[in-house]
């Protein structure tokens, strides 16, 4: 009974890194320079953020961070909030 459920959760575990990778938007690494730039600049506490686009070994999640540079103390958290939106919607691509 218990491999049953191991090997059920296993498959499940599969299928949604499937579709997750299966529900993002391909994007270039400049792709992603400018739509987290643009998406900073929207915010008034996120203009002066300077940030980098690093690209990462696939986790279940993304295959690409933001090392923010330069932040405001008041902007952290909004400009981390703002970036994780984005990574949610755009993964690196693999021909990039």
């Amino acid at each position: 009974m218990v491999r049953q459920y191991g090997r059920a959760a296993r498959q499940l575990w599969e299928c949604d890194m499937a579709f997750e990778a299966l529900s993002k938007t391909p994007a270039s690494l400049d792709e992603l320079r400018t739509r987290v730039f643009y998406a900073l600049q929207r915010h008034p506490l996120c203009r002066q953020v300077e940030f980098d686009i690093v690209s990462t070994p696939r986790t279940r999640r993304t295959n690409w961070t933001v090392s923010l540079q330069t932040v405001q103390p008041g902007a952290l958290w909004t400009a981390h909030e703002i970036v994780a939106d984005i990574q949610e919607a755009y993964e690196l691509d693999a021909a990039a």
